[in-house]
Protein backbone atom coordinates (compact mmCIF):
# COMPACT_ATOMS: atom_id res chain seq x y z
CA UNK A 1 0.00 0.00 0.00
CA UNK A 2 1.59 3.31 -1.10
CA UNK A 3 1.62 6.52 0.88
CA UNK A 4 -1.27 8.10 -1.05
CA UNK A 5 -3.48 5.05 -0.52
CA UNK A 6 -2.71 5.04 3.20
CA UNK A 7 -3.60 8.73 3.40
CA UNK A 8 -6.93 8.21 1.62
CA UNK A 9 -7.82 5.23 3.83
CA UNK A 10 -6.97 7.19 6.95
CA UNK A 11 -9.08 10.14 5.78
CA UNK A 12 -12.01 7.82 5.03
CA UNK A 13 -11.79 6.27 8.50
CA UNK A 14 -11.72 9.69 10.17
CA UNK A 15 -14.75 10.77 8.12
CA UNK A 16 -16.70 7.67 9.13
CA UNK A 17 -15.75 8.20 12.77
CA UNK A 18 -16.94 11.82 12.61
CA UNK A 19 -20.28 10.87 11.01
CA UNK A 20 -20.82 8.09 13.56
CA UNK A 21 -20.08 10.45 16.44
CA UNK A 22 -22.56 12.99 15.10
CA UNK A 23 -25.24 10.34 14.77
CA UNK A 24 -24.69 9.16 18.35
CA UNK A 25 -24.84 12.74 19.56
CA UNK A 26 -28.11 13.37 17.73
CA UNK A 27 -29.70 10.29 19.30
CA UNK A 28 -29.70 12.02 22.70
CA UNK A 29 -32.38 14.65 22.17
CA UNK A 30 -32.75 15.73 25.80
CA UNK A 31 -30.78 16.57 28.91
CA UNK A 32 -32.00 17.00 32.49
CA UNK A 33 -33.48 20.44 31.78
CA UNK A 34 -33.56 20.80 27.98
CA UNK A 35 -35.01 19.11 24.92
CA UNK A 36 -38.08 17.02 24.26
CA UNK A 37 -39.46 13.88 25.89
CA UNK A 38 -42.65 11.82 25.82
CA UNK A 39 -44.20 10.80 29.15
CA UNK A 40 -46.94 8.17 29.36
CA UNK A 41 -49.45 9.03 32.10
CA UNK A 42 -52.14 6.97 33.81
CA UNK A 43 -55.35 8.63 32.62
CA UNK A 44 -56.84 8.69 36.12
CA UNK A 45 -54.17 11.18 37.31
CA UNK A 46 -53.72 13.23 34.14
CA UNK A 47 -54.84 16.64 35.57
CA UNK A 48 -52.10 16.87 38.21
CA UNK A 49 -49.39 15.72 35.79
CA UNK A 50 -50.54 18.34 33.26
CA UNK A 51 -50.13 21.03 35.94
CA UNK A 52 -46.67 19.80 36.90
CA UNK A 53 -45.56 19.59 33.26
CA UNK A 54 -46.82 23.11 32.49
CA UNK A 55 -44.76 24.64 35.31
CA UNK A 56 -41.71 22.51 34.42
CA UNK A 57 -41.86 23.68 30.79
CA UNK A 58 -42.20 27.31 31.89
CA UNK A 59 -39.17 26.92 34.15
CA UNK A 60 -36.87 25.15 31.68
CA UNK A 61 -36.20 24.94 27.95
CA UNK A 62 -38.08 21.64 27.74
CA UNK A 63 -41.14 20.23 26.01
CA UNK A 64 -42.98 17.29 27.58
CA UNK A 65 -45.44 15.42 25.38
CA UNK A 66 -47.97 13.71 27.67
CA UNK A 67 -49.65 10.55 26.38
CA UNK A 68 -52.70 9.54 28.42
CA UNK A 69 -53.43 5.79 28.55
CA UNK A 70 -54.78 3.06 30.81
CA UNK A 71 -52.46 1.35 33.28
CA UNK A 72 -52.22 -1.92 31.33
CA UNK A 73 -51.47 -0.10 28.08
CA UNK A 74 -48.68 1.88 29.73
CA UNK A 75 -47.10 -1.23 31.26
CA UNK A 76 -47.17 -2.94 27.84
CA UNK A 77 -45.59 0.11 26.19
CA UNK A 78 -42.91 0.15 28.88
CA UNK A 79 -41.92 -3.46 28.21
CA UNK A 80 -42.07 -2.97 24.44
CA UNK A 81 -39.64 -0.02 24.73
CA UNK A 82 -42.29 2.31 23.31
CA UNK A 83 -42.36 4.21 26.61
CA UNK A 84 -39.28 5.20 28.61
CA UNK A 85 -40.83 7.59 31.17
CA UNK A 86 -44.18 6.71 32.76
CA UNK A 87 -46.32 7.87 35.66
CA UNK A 88 -48.38 5.24 37.45
CA UNK A 89 -50.57 4.76 40.52
CA UNK A 90 -48.43 1.83 41.66
CA UNK A 91 -44.80 0.78 41.64
CA UNK A 92 -43.51 -2.06 39.48
CA UNK A 93 -44.01 -5.59 40.79
CA UNK A 94 -41.14 -7.95 41.62
CA UNK A 95 -41.94 -9.91 38.44
CA UNK A 96 -41.85 -6.76 36.32
CA UNK A 97 -38.56 -5.64 37.86
CA UNK A 98 -37.06 -9.07 37.18
CA UNK A 99 -38.11 -8.81 33.53
CA UNK A 100 -36.29 -5.48 33.26
CA UNK A 101 -33.20 -6.93 34.92
CA UNK A 102 -33.11 -9.66 32.25
CA UNK A 103 -32.90 -6.84 29.69
CA UNK A 104 -30.14 -5.18 31.74
CA UNK A 105 -32.36 -2.19 32.49
CA UNK A 106 -32.69 -0.71 35.97
CA UNK A 107 -35.86 1.41 36.27
CA UNK A 108 -35.51 4.47 38.50
CA UNK A 109 -38.71 4.64 40.55
CA UNK A 110 -39.75 7.50 42.84
CA UNK A 111 -43.04 8.17 44.70
CA UNK A 112 -44.15 11.79 44.59
CA UNK A 113 -47.74 12.00 45.89
CA UNK A 114 -50.78 10.20 47.31
CA UNK A 115 -54.22 10.38 45.73
CA UNK A 116 -57.24 8.09 45.98
CA UNK A 117 -59.90 6.12 44.18
CA UNK A 118 -63.22 7.90 44.66
CA UNK A 119 -66.84 6.74 44.38
CA UNK A 120 -69.38 9.14 42.88
CA UNK A 121 -73.15 9.26 42.40
CA UNK A 122 -75.58 11.57 40.66
CA UNK A 123 -76.93 14.45 42.73
CA UNK A 124 -80.41 13.28 41.77
CA UNK A 125 -79.99 10.81 44.65
CA UNK A 126 -79.53 11.79 48.27
CA UNK A 127 -76.74 9.27 48.87
CA UNK A 128 -73.48 10.63 50.21
CA UNK A 129 -72.24 7.47 51.94
CA UNK A 130 -71.10 4.05 50.72
CA UNK A 131 -69.68 1.03 52.53
CA UNK A 132 -66.71 -0.70 50.93
CA UNK A 133 -68.28 -4.03 51.90
CA UNK A 134 -71.33 -3.20 49.76
CA UNK A 135 -69.10 -2.50 46.76
CA UNK A 136 -67.23 -5.78 47.22
CA UNK A 137 -70.50 -7.69 47.68
CA UNK A 138 -71.88 -6.12 44.49
CA UNK A 139 -68.78 -7.05 42.50
CA UNK A 140 -69.15 -10.61 43.79
CA UNK A 141 -72.68 -10.84 42.40
CA UNK A 142 -74.80 -9.96 45.43
CA UNK A 143 -77.80 -7.63 45.27
CA UNK A 144 -77.00 -4.36 47.04
CA UNK A 145 -79.66 -1.66 47.58
CA UNK A 146 -78.89 1.69 45.92
CA UNK A 147 -76.17 0.27 43.65
CA UNK A 148 -77.56 -0.30 40.19
CA UNK A 149 -74.15 -0.67 38.57
CA UNK A 150 -70.46 0.19 38.84
CA UNK A 151 -68.92 2.36 36.13
CA UNK A 152 -65.16 2.41 35.47
CA UNK A 153 -63.10 4.66 33.25
CA UNK A 154 -61.50 1.77 31.36
CA UNK A 155 -61.44 -2.01 31.55
CA UNK A 156 -57.62 -1.86 31.71
CA UNK A 157 -57.40 1.08 34.09
CA UNK A 158 -55.70 1.41 37.46
CA UNK A 159 -59.08 1.97 39.16
CA UNK A 160 -60.46 -1.31 37.77
CA UNK A 161 -57.29 -3.11 38.86
CA UNK A 162 -57.50 -1.51 42.32
CA UNK A 163 -61.08 -2.68 42.96
CA UNK A 164 -60.25 -6.10 41.52
CA UNK A 165 -57.39 -6.41 43.99
CA UNK A 166 -59.45 -5.56 47.08
CA UNK A 167 -62.51 -7.58 46.01
CA UNK A 168 -60.61 -10.69 44.94
CA UNK A 169 -62.33 -10.93 41.53
CA UNK A 170 -61.82 -9.39 38.12
CA UNK A 171 -64.44 -6.65 38.03
CA UNK A 172 -64.61 -6.60 34.23
CA UNK A 173 -66.11 -10.08 34.16
CA UNK A 174 -68.94 -9.27 36.55
CA UNK A 175 -72.60 -8.47 35.92
CA UNK A 176 -73.65 -4.80 35.91
CA UNK A 177 -70.07 -3.55 35.75
CA UNK A 178 -69.47 -1.13 32.89
CA UNK A 179 -66.37 0.48 31.39
CA UNK A 180 -65.84 3.52 29.19
CA UNK A 181 -62.52 4.95 28.00
CA UNK A 182 -61.92 7.99 30.21
CA UNK A 183 -62.78 9.46 33.60
CA UNK A 184 -64.56 12.28 31.78
CA UNK A 185 -67.03 9.81 30.26
CA UNK A 186 -67.66 8.26 33.67
CA UNK A 187 -68.47 11.65 35.21
CA UNK A 188 -70.91 12.55 32.42
CA UNK A 189 -72.66 9.17 32.54
CA UNK A 190 -73.04 9.01 36.33
CA UNK A 191 -74.30 12.62 36.50
CA UNK A 192 -77.27 11.60 34.32
CA UNK A 193 -78.02 8.14 35.70
CA UNK A 194 -79.45 7.57 39.17
CA UNK A 195 -77.95 4.86 41.40
CA UNK A 196 -74.98 4.22 39.10
CA UNK A 197 -71.73 4.39 41.09
CA UNK A 198 -68.73 5.79 39.27
CA UNK A 199 -65.20 4.73 40.20
CA UNK A 200 -62.64 7.39 39.25
CA UNK A 201 -59.38 9.02 40.25
CA UNK A 202 -59.86 11.63 42.98
CA UNK A 203 -57.77 14.11 40.99
CA UNK A 204 -60.55 14.43 38.38
CA UNK A 205 -63.00 15.54 41.08
CA UNK A 206 -60.93 18.20 42.80
CA UNK A 207 -59.05 19.44 39.75
CA UNK A 208 -61.28 18.96 36.68
CA UNK A 209 -60.78 20.75 33.35
CA UNK A 210 -62.84 23.95 33.14
CA UNK A 211 -65.21 22.50 30.55
CA UNK A 212 -66.00 19.61 32.92
CA UNK A 213 -66.72 21.65 36.06
CA UNK A 214 -70.49 21.79 35.43
CA UNK A 215 -70.61 18.00 35.20
CA UNK A 216 -68.59 17.62 38.41
CA UNK A 217 -71.05 19.94 40.15
CA UNK A 218 -73.82 17.45 39.32
CA UNK A 219 -72.28 14.48 41.16
CA UNK A 220 -71.75 13.66 44.82
CA UNK A 221 -68.41 12.34 45.99
CA UNK A 222 -69.22 9.62 48.52
CA UNK A 223 -67.70 9.15 51.94
CA UNK A 224 -66.48 5.57 52.37
CA UNK A 225 -66.67 3.17 55.32
CA UNK A 226 -63.82 0.69 55.42
CA UNK A 227 -64.27 -3.03 56.05
CA UNK A 228 -65.13 -3.80 59.71
CA UNK A 229 -65.15 -0.08 60.57
CA UNK A 230 -67.97 2.16 61.74
CA UNK A 231 -66.95 5.60 60.47
CA UNK A 232 -67.26 7.06 56.99
CA UNK A 233 -64.48 9.22 55.59
CA UNK A 234 -64.50 11.68 52.70
CA UNK A 235 -61.44 11.68 50.39
CA UNK A 236 -60.01 14.95 51.70
CA UNK A 237 -56.34 15.84 51.77
CA UNK A 238 -56.36 15.63 55.57
CA UNK A 239 -58.02 12.19 55.67
CA UNK A 240 -55.56 10.89 53.09
CA UNK A 241 -52.58 12.23 55.04
CA UNK A 242 -53.83 10.64 58.26
CA UNK A 243 -54.55 7.29 56.58
CA UNK A 244 -58.27 7.44 57.38
CA UNK A 245 -59.65 7.21 53.84
CA UNK A 246 -59.48 3.51 52.85
CA UNK A 247 -58.84 3.86 49.10
CA UNK A 248 -55.60 5.86 49.07
CA UNK A 249 -52.81 5.07 46.60
CA UNK A 250 -49.34 6.47 45.94
CA UNK A 251 -48.22 7.95 42.63
CA UNK A 252 -44.89 7.02 41.04
CA UNK A 253 -42.68 8.21 38.22
CA UNK A 254 -40.77 5.38 36.54
CA UNK A 255 -37.76 6.36 34.45
CA UNK A 256 -36.16 3.84 32.08
CA UNK A 257 -34.24 6.28 29.88
CA UNK A 258 -30.87 4.98 31.03
CA UNK A 259 -29.17 8.38 30.81
CA UNK A 260 -29.36 11.84 32.39
CA UNK A 261 -32.34 13.11 30.41
CA UNK A 262 -35.68 14.79 31.05
CA UNK A 263 -36.91 11.70 32.89
CA UNK A 264 -34.36 12.42 35.60
CA UNK A 265 -35.04 16.16 35.47
CA UNK A 266 -38.82 15.84 35.74
CA UNK A 267 -38.47 13.33 38.59
CA UNK A 268 -36.28 15.80 40.49
CA UNK A 269 -38.85 18.53 39.85
CA UNK A 270 -41.80 16.39 41.00
CA UNK A 271 -40.08 15.36 44.21
CA UNK A 272 -38.52 18.77 44.84
CA UNK A 273 -40.04 21.68 46.74
CA UNK A 274 -41.65 23.34 43.69
CA UNK A 275 -43.31 20.15 42.47
CA UNK A 276 -44.44 19.18 45.96
CA UNK A 277 -46.09 22.56 46.47
CA UNK A 278 -48.10 22.01 43.29
CA UNK A 279 -49.24 18.65 44.72
CA UNK A 280 -50.21 20.31 48.01
CA UNK A 281 -52.28 23.01 46.30
CA UNK A 282 -54.06 20.43 44.11
CA UNK A 283 -55.68 18.69 47.08
CA UNK A 284 -53.51 15.60 46.86
CA UNK A 285 -50.92 14.71 49.48
CA UNK A 286 -47.26 15.41 48.62
CA UNK A 287 -44.66 12.77 49.41
CA UNK A 288 -42.87 15.38 51.52
CA UNK A 289 -44.61 18.40 53.03
CA UNK A 290 -42.82 21.50 51.69
CA UNK A 291 -41.07 23.56 54.35
CA UNK A 292 -42.61 26.85 55.41
CA UNK A 293 -40.28 29.79 55.88
CA UNK A 294 -41.21 31.98 58.84
CA UNK A 295 -39.63 35.39 59.39
CA UNK A 296 -39.31 36.41 63.06
CA UNK A 297 -38.96 40.09 63.91
CA UNK A 298 -37.34 41.24 67.12
CA UNK A 299 -39.35 44.46 67.16
CA UNK A 300 -42.89 45.36 66.14
CA UNK A 301 -43.32 48.42 63.97
CA UNK A 302 -46.65 50.18 64.37
CA UNK A 303 -48.43 51.32 61.23
CA UNK A 304 -48.44 55.04 60.74
CA UNK A 305 -51.82 56.74 60.63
Amino acid sequence: MNKLTKTLVGFALLTLLFVFSCQKKNEVIDTITEGKATIYVDESILPIVEDEAAVFEAEYDAKLHLVSKSENEIINDLFNDTARIVILTRTLTAKELKAFQSKKITPRIAPFATDAVAFIKSKTTNDTLIALKDVIDFVNGKVVPNIKGLVFDNANSSTARYISDISGVQVNNQKNVFSFKTNEEVLKYVAKNKDMVGVIGMNWIFQPPLDLQETVDNVNVLSVKDMNKSEYFFPTQDNLAQGKYPLARRLYIVNCQGYAGLGMGFKSFLTGERGQRIILKSGLVPERIPARKISIRNTITKDKN
